[in-house]
């Protein structure tokens, strides 16, 4: 594939990304990645901005907010590609995040293999649904799956 040209159309970078193009325009709204105007005032993103749109998607499925997002490339430069070691700074951060939502998901897993044997069907005894009604005072919505403390 050839290499790509020092800026790109929002076109290109949603295909090479694939983030639709929508969501390009709404991370460039909320300052995740910027756009220069060409003379056609057309969207023209610098290369190095897949790189920032495939960090957003990583950072969006360990669990960040976009406000976390936005705080976390606010430490990178704006005007060039992030150095690997920038990127190993920031997802060294994540390591903690990753590992409690992979202690979540084997507690899920455990408690789920349980209950398919149970058959209780009982809130009242139930683990992973809304034990002792602890969320009643959130009002209605999701089953809890994970304790309060």
């Amino acid at each position: 594939m050839p290499q790509l040209p020092d800026h790109i159309p929002i076109g290109t970078l949603a295909a090479r990304s694939g983030v639709s193009a929508s969501a390009l325009r709404f991370y460039e709204s909320r300052g995740l990645i910027r756009a220069n105007r060409s003379a056609g005032y057309q969207r023209q993103y610098p290369r190095y901005t897949l790189r920032r749109v495939a960090f957003i998607r990583a950072a969006q499925r360990v669990g960040l907010s976009l406000d976390e997002i936005a705080e976390v490339l606010a430490t990178l430069p704006s005007d060039k590609a992030p150095a690997k070691a920038d990127w190993a700074r920031l997802t060294r951060a994540w390591r903690p995040r990753l590992d409690a939502r992979i202690r979540e998901m084997e507690k899920l897993r455990d408690e789920l293999a349980d209950c398919i044997g149970c058959g209780c069907l009982s809130l009242r005894t139930c683990r992973l649904i809304n034990r002792d009604d602890v969320a009643a005072a959130d009002g209605p919505g999701s089953y809890l799956l994970e304790e309060r403390g």
